[in-house]
């Protein structure tokens, strides 16, 4: 019994499997998105714990801004089994921009194994989930993201505010806002004991760092205690770093490569185990060997505290962590905060509703911005009308033929009689709707060919008759002289030019859609694209899966007006020809009905 209902049982758990996986949260939150890492970056954060994942949100990604609350307060993380969460920060929110940077405390186990997390948003109720510092662990001592309205505040617990502070907020960075230095200016932090350094344990400094020329030896970041210090400094464009112990006892080692001017470079200083580290952009450009006893000093940026050159550039992400980090963790921050971010996979948006994702077709769409709506409402427009027009003409055009096809067969069957006896004099409801093709074709009377073009030329042919008729007090079948027959063909080539004329009525509103609709697409998609790399460039994220949302979505614009144009090409071309065959009929139906007055009137 027990075997038998062991298949039972695993055929339940793979029927229960799909529904954990597709479990909702908490069903105030009306939206989720699912957020990955890279399976195809080689990455591993190399320690326990969490890491403090940057996330960058912007049109190109995220075309859900208007569903949230203004400060971003309905916004949760959980892990993908959608039960644990996930202790986040807010640093930038601007729906109005549509940009948001966000940090999220995620296990060190997620970012190496590639695996899945949830966003969840859109709850008018929500309170506040930001925790600034609930993101990083116990050995982060300090970090200070710079902001453009005043001094930066430390967003560990450990609360190791500036004690001094002149350099200059700049708004726009590569993470949020920057702060630039002159040489002269300082940024300084008082000596605390969460700030001590003990070799056993090591310690870790880290910052973003651009400079536009090359530098005279300058000291950008001074850890100091009385005669010991620890310097993180430029020489030219090549990073150094430097231990002094007291008097002229000191070691370093410098980068062998030059950094790019102009260009944001990670730069890392860990102190450990008898030794320290230099670390460019994730990889380890040097190491020295040193005895190193245990300081708790103070921490300066910019500005030497021994009188050397100062820092001249910009400085974004300081970090300071009483433990060595390890070389796989500044890689790591590297790959998910720098300009080639390429480390998060930003997925499919689900409502409560489905909980099994949407279409990729409504995702773009939720991605296209105000601009590309304007532009797809005008093609929406145009394209309604093109449809009108081509309805319209279809109409006109098939009774016209119907018409014509009963004309032309009761006219040849009166070869050699009288050609007159056709004509009838027209109603005043015919006369009121001669001008209006569709009205005549819907609502007017049938009984006597009111829509064809071809007993309209007749018509006329038949009225100047009878006008010369009555002029010369004869009768019908009176001679017409050769210069009456001119005239009588005067007058049936003007009425057949009108009558083409009306059948090409509207026709240039076609023509229109069809060279104008891919323009408007056109302009729609390039202003879309424009908007796309500019949220980009405020957020700093410029990796495939930031851009390609937004550009798909831009394209939507194209796509809209291929389809106003395309439909609107084949109705004309279709409609065109129908137009041209009547036309054909009334040119060859005036040659022969002249020759039929000549040969009656001879």
């Amino acid at each position: 019994m027990k075997k038998r209902s062991i298949p039972k049982l695993a055929l339940l758990a793979l029927v229960l499997i799909p529904a954990v996986a597709q479990a909702w949260w908490n069903d105030q939150w009306a939206f989720r998105k699912q957020i990955s890492v890279d399976k195809n970056t080689s990455v591993a954060v190399g320690e326990s714990g969490n890491f403090p994942l940057l996330l960058r949100f912007h049109a190109g990604n995220f075309g859900y801004f208007g569903d949230l609350q203004a400060d971003g307060r309905d916004l949760r993380f959980f892990a993908g089994d959608d039960q644990t969460p996930l202790k986040f920060h807010i640093e930038k929110f601007d729906p109005l921009n549509e940009m948001a940077l966000i940090w999220v405390a995620l296990p060190s186990s997620v970012v190496t194994n590639k695996k899945n997390f949830w966003m969840y948003y859109s709850n008018s109720d929500a309170k506040t989930g930001d925790d600034p510092s609930g993101i990083y662990d116990a050995h982060q001592v300090l970090v200070y993201e710079f902001n453009d309205q005043a001094a930066p505040r430390d967003q560990t617990a450990y609360g190791n505010q500036p004690s001094s502070f002149n350099a200059h907020p700049v708004a726009a960075s590569l993470i949020g806002a920057e702060v630039s230095f002159d040489g002269k200016s300082t940024l300084a932090v008082a000596s605390s004991p969460s700030l001590a350094l003990d070799p056993a344990a090591g310690m870790s400094f880290s910052t973003w760092v651009r400079m536009d020329s090359p530098q005279q030896d300058a000291h950008l970041l001074s850890y100091f205690a009385g005669e010991q210090s620890l310097i993180l400094g430029i020489d030219g464009l090549k990073p150094y770093i430097r231990y002094t112990a007291g008097g002229d006892q000191s070691s370093g080692t410098s980068a062998q490569t030059d950094l790019s001017s102009a260009t944001w470079h990670h730069l890392a200083l860990v102190a450990a185990k008898g030794k320290i580290s230099l670390f460019v952009d994730g990889h380890e450009a040097g190491t020295t060997d040193i005895v190193m006893e245990k300081m708790q000093g103070a921490l300066v940026l910019g500005a030497a505290p021994d009188g050397g050159h100062g820092f001249s550039g910009q400085l974004d992400e300081l970090a300071v962590a009483n433990v060595a980090r390890s070389p796989r963790w500044f890689q790591t921050a590297v790959f998910s905060q720098g300009v080639d971010s390429k480390l998060v996979v930003y997925g499919e948006d689900q409502t409560r509703e489905s909980s099994g994702g949407s279409s990729y077709f409504s995702v773009i769409l939720h991605n296209v911005t105000i601009d590309g709506w304007v532009v797809i409402l005008v093609l929406c427009i145009i394209a309604a009308i093109s449809w009108v027009v081509m309805l319209v003409k279809g109409v006109v055009i098939r009774r016209v033929r119907k018409d014509n096809r009963e004309f032309l067969g009761r006219f040849r069957d009166m070869s050699g009689t009288d050609p007159s006896p056709l004509d009838e004099t027209e109603s005043e409801d015919d006369r009121e709707l001669q001008d209006m093709p569709f009205m005549m074709a819907l609502f007017g009377h049938h009984d006597h060919f009111q829509n064809s073009t071809l007993y309209h030329v007749y018509h006329t042919g038949i009225q100047e008759i009878k006008r010369r008729a009555a002029a010369t007090a004869g009768s019908q079948a009176a001679t017409l002289s050769s210069q009456s027959l001119g005239a009588i063909r005067a007058a049936l080539d003007a009425t057949q030019v009108r009558e083409t004329q009306k059948l090409n009525g509207q026709m240039v509103l076609l023509t229109l859609a069809i060279s104008g609709g891919p323009f408007l697409g056109l302009l729609g998609t390039v202003v879309g694209v424009m908007i796309t790399f500019a949220a980009i460039a405020a957020s700093g994220d410029v990796n495939i899966n930031a851009i390609a949302p937004g550009i798909a979505a831009a394209l939507v614009a194209t796509v809209a007006g291929l389809a106003v144009a395309i439909p609107a090409l084949f109705g004309y071309n279709y409609l065109n020809s129908r137009i041209r065959e009547i036309t054909t009929d009334m040119r060859v139906f005036v040659d022969e009905f002249v020759s039929r007055l000549a040969e009656y009137h001879s």
